[in-house]
């Protein structure tokens, strides 16, 4: 590979193709937890009850994508619609107890396996290593003018 960028590429790729390594499996309870569900409960747990058309600016999906997305998620009891809590017209979604405790169960389970993977890292090695992750998605974030809201303590 001729430059880093070629190499990042690649590795970004290999990434995706080992999250099955720390990803959950499936479980008695429902099972876990689709990607877009996922991130989509992680948004709206950190911003709280989000419209559609909110949702739409966030991610970058068409509307048609992400009620189809929502509807699922209604369905399986992890969010639900609500009226506007600040007076607005739009209906919210806002995420159920039972969203909840999915969501910080699928966390858990993703954390557990990441310590699997990085047992033999110092600490020094993570710390660097989630630095650069994310340095990398905030500059991905302001390039495309969709920054993503972190909390302050990701635990």
């Amino acid at each position: 590979m001729d430059k880093p960028t070629h190499e990042i590429e690649y590795e970004s790729m290999l990434l995706g193709r080992h999250s099955h390594m720390t990803a959950p499996r499936t479980r008695r309870d429902g099972g876990h937890l689709d990607r877009s569900a996922y991130i989509l409960l992680s948004r709206v747990r950190i911003e709280g009850p989000m419209s559609i058309r909110q949702l739409s600016e966030a991610f970058g999906l068409d509307p048609s994508t992400l009620n189809r997305q929502t509807s699922a998620m209604l369905r399986a009891g992890l969010v639900e619609r609500i009226p506007d809590p600040d007076g607005g017209i739009a209906r919210k979604f806002r995420i159920t107890p039972e969203g909840e405790r999915r969501l910080d169960q699928e966390r858990s389970e993703t954390v557990l396996g990441l310590e699997k993977v990085l047992t033999d890292w110092t600490p020094e090695e993570v710390a660097t290593f989630a630095a650069c992750l994310k340095r990398f998605n905030t500059d991905i974030e302001r390039l495309t003018g969709r920054p993503w809201p972190r909390p302050a303590d990701p635990s």
